[in-house]
């Protein structure tokens, strides 16, 4: 019997993926979170052999919980299921160990399935998915052009921006004009949106140095 520990924020769609799973008769979920922050405590109790996260969670992100259950529980092998299937998220994913990596729409019979085989400790990865991660272009940005998008993604205006990295107005609004050229946007909030999908973003704080 293969043990499951699952991860979702959404009751109803937790519910649902349980229902899911009762009906394999070598698959038991011996325990279900709404939090991220819940995962490696639950499965520290627990102990299952897979546990099956979804990347949007509240108090701790689903890929940050699948590197701490590996550090502290490496024998529970890791399936994120998302419904943000972007290439970027599979990178991070596989950075975090995870074996596996599948969409929410995947059929129920192909969830299944990836548990068996992570729980086996094989790789799991939807294919489609991972093509478009291999043609996923470099970053053409700069650390400085990226940190300045990153800002203006939260809302920074280009002031802002300039007083936060401690350069002129003028500067800032360069950097930002070259981090849309570059990401081929048509616009901000379209360079924003391509550099987000494409995992170009820092989740740091900016480099003073520069």
């Amino acid at each position: 019997m293969i043990r499951v520990l699952l991860a979702e924020d959404m009751s109803m769609v937790r519910g649902a993926l349980m229902a899911l799973l009762a009906y394999e008769e070598d698959l038991e979920v011996v325990a279900d979170v709404e939090r991220g922050d819940q995962v490696v405590p639950t499965a520290l109790e627990v102990r299952p052999d897979v546990a099956v996260l979804d990347i949007d969670l509240p108090g701790l992100d689903g890929l940050r919980a699948a590197a701490e259950l590996h550090e502290k529980l490496p024998g529970c092998r890791t399936l994120v299921l998302t419904g943000l299937v972007r290439p970027a998220h599979l990178r991070a994913a596989l950075s975090a160990r995870a074996l596996g990596f599948l969409g929410k729409d995947a059929p129920a019979r192909e969830l299944a399935a990836a548990i068996r085989k992570v729980a086996a400790g094989e790789r799991v990865v939807d294919p489609e998915l991972a093509l478009a991660a291999l043609d996923t272009r470099e970053n053409p940005l700069t650390p400085r052009e990226s940190e300045v998008l990153r800002l203006a993604a939260r809302g920074d205006s280009v002031s802002e921006i300039a007083a936060r990295l401690f350069v002129s107005t003028g500067t800032a609004r360069n950097h930002l004009a070259a981090a849309v050229a570059k990401t081929g946007g048509r616009g901000r909030v379209d360079a924003i949106r391509i550099a987000e999908e494409m995992g170009w973003l820092p989740t740091v704080g900016p480099d003073r140095s520069r």
